[in-house]
């Protein structure tokens, strides 16, 4: 039976006009599940650049690390350039990146915390940040901590049985790809070199895997755990292991993906009105298909709160060590102050970074796309940071002049991209093809759709009108025929974002540190300070025993 037009919670034509003047407004994509039922497996492909970043860590930073014996990332560009300056800007680029993140990371569970209880995100955001600035004061970091492998084995749990029950639903594992593939929605090996595209198997390689480079080779809180292995075989033990691990934990998600296009392939519940933002699909889907289940999405919306606030609590306790020891312990006022009192200005450094967290979600809360989000600022700060490792431990004859120069004209030129590509007037995003065909009164959960139609009454007061069920393409529009090379670059795909941001850094450091190196005493450092490799290939500097400050 066809589902009753007055049933739909609330409902539009969407004709061309106002489809493209939404999606020239927002940005469309969210997490796995709802990125692949919308516009496919593109960014599935990350995958690649990921898996490839663990060997290359393991053969070109590893060994650097272990030969100094040191634990702190930035303390080696303090010896390797013997510049404080250098150190801090490292360390200031770290602390944006963390702190970026961690906005998106919040709002990720205030999305499904809306989408079944109907909380609005300010609550959801403000009361979150609230929780992790008590924990903190109250010593409750190590409690945080403890739930993330729980926090862990119940996602997987969750995913595992999405999957299950949704596959024998959808008539078996081989139905479930059939239709996959053809809807769309598996369309690997892309190699278009088109660098405007906004995700193809090239971009999504070489751009996570600069990304990934920098996470896993740059960034204090991984170099940490190496050092704490003792021995570079142990790492490299554990880096290899890692690959078979993070590609199957990353490919849960996009299977649960596949298995909701299985259920809903003829009945898009975005299009019906059910759900208000492709954000919100993977919650929806709990909440229609898994009701039989009591308690099931009341662990889920647990498990990702105390996932939000474990990566608070933790990552924002890194980020106030950083402030303090790199930046507010050196005021004359503050070096001579005794333990407890140094204690107390770490916690209120974390309260403060708490805050800018909630200032960063409530800008993300604007967007739609939590993927698209996430990567572009993880994307936009991590090309100078891996520039500037890059030039302490693979050209000798930079110098800290090169390296300050650099870090900065990398981070001025990626800020430049990305607000010039912000407001670009861009041509709207294309949907993959969704449909409301098949959709009878029975495709979704009573309760479902009796809460929505409630939260219709009680928010939207939208008057009904009927549905187009036909499928919704955007076409793309042409180039215009003045565009300057300019405007071209400003449409650069943001996964090339942290390559440009390196390549800036690095093409900056060598070009002034050429021009403006004087003194021989700035490239006299132990040959321990750059890989091996290249310590025997070009020996610009001179070999001096090492000290470690």
């Amino acid at each position: 039976m066809r589902l009753n037009i007055e049933e739909a919670p609330f409902q539009f034509q969407p004709s061309q006009t106002d489809y493209t003047t939404k999606c020239e407004k927002k940005k469309l994509g969210q997490g796995y599940p709802s990125e692949l039922f919308y516009r496919g497996c593109e960014l599935w492909e990350t995958l690649y650049g990921i898996l490839l970043a663990f060997p290359l860590v393991m053969y070109f930073f590893i060994p650097v690390y272990f030969n100094l014996g040191i634990t702190s990332v930035y303390q080696y560009l303090d010896m390797r350039f013997k510049s404080k300056l250098v150190r801090r800007l490292a360390s200031a680029a770290y602390i944006c990146r963390t702190l970026l993140v961690l906005g998106v990371a919040t709002f990720t569970p205030c999305i499904a915390i809306k989408t079944v209880i109907g909380i609005p995100y300010y609550v959801s955001i403000i009361g979150m940040i609230l929780v992790s600035i008590l924990f903190m004061l109250s010593g409750g970091f190590s409690s945080a901590l403890m739930g993330d492998v729980v926090q862990g084995i119940l996602m997987i749990l969750v995913c595992l049985i999405v999957i299950v029950k949704g596959t024998i639903e959808a008539g078996g594992p081989w139905n479930v790809i059939k239709l996959s593939h053809e809807k769309r929605r598996l369309d690997f090996f892309n190699f278009d070199l088109d660098p405007t595209k906004r995700a193809t198997t090239v971009s999504a390689l070489v751009g996570h895997l600069f990304i990934s480079l920098s996470m896993y080779g740059c960034q204090q809180n991984y170099v940490q755990r190496y050092a704490s292995l003792k021995t570079k075989e142990k790492v490299n033990r554990i880096l290899m292991l890692s690959i078979p691990v993070t590609m199957v934990m990353m490919s849960l998600s996009w299977v649960v993906g596949m298995v909701i296009l299985a259920d809903y392939v003829d009945c898009d519940p975005k299009k019906l009105g059910y759900i208000n933002d492709i954000d919100e699909l993977f919650p929806f889907y709990l909440e229609d298909k898994f009701s039989i289940l009591p308690g099931l999405l009341g662990v889920v919306l647990g498990t990702l709160f105390n996932g939000a606030l474990s990566a608070i609590v933790s990552n924002v306790n890194c980020v106030a060590t950083v402030l303090w020891e790199d930046f507010v312990s050196s005021a004359p006022r503050f070096k001579k102050l005794s333990d407890s009192k140094q204690v107390w200005a770490l916690k209120i450094l974390s309260a403060l970074s708490c805050f800018v967290i909630m200032g960063i979600t409530f800008c993300v809360s604007q967007f739609s796309g939590i993927i698209e989000i996430s990567i572009i600022m993880i994307s936009a700060t991590s090309g100078p940071l891996l520039g500037v490792f890059t030039l302490a431990m693979f050209f000798p004859s930079v110098n800290w002049k090169g390296a300050v120069s650099g870090i900065i004209g990398g981070f001025l030129l990626i800020m430049w991209l990305t607000i010039g590509a912000a407001t670009l007037t861009k041509p709207p995003v294309v949907y993959l093809p969704t449909s409301i065909d098949q959709c009878t009164n029975d495709t979704f959960n009573d309760v479902v759709v009796q809460h929505r139609i409630d939260e219709r009454d009680k928010d939207f007061k939208m008057p009904m009108m009927e549905v187009n069920r036909s499928s919704v393409v955007v076409p793309e529009e042409p180039i215009p025929a003045d565009e300057n090379m300019l405007h071209t670059f400003y449409k650069i795909t943001y996964l090339y974002y942290s390559v440009i941001g390196t390549l800036a850094t690095v093409l900056i450091g060598v070009l002034t540190s050429s021009l403006m190196g004087s003194q021989a005493e700035e490239y006299l450092f132990s040959e321990n300070l750059v890989h091996p490799l290249v310590a025997k290939l070009r020996p610009y500097h001179t070999r001096i025993p090492m000290e470690i400050s």
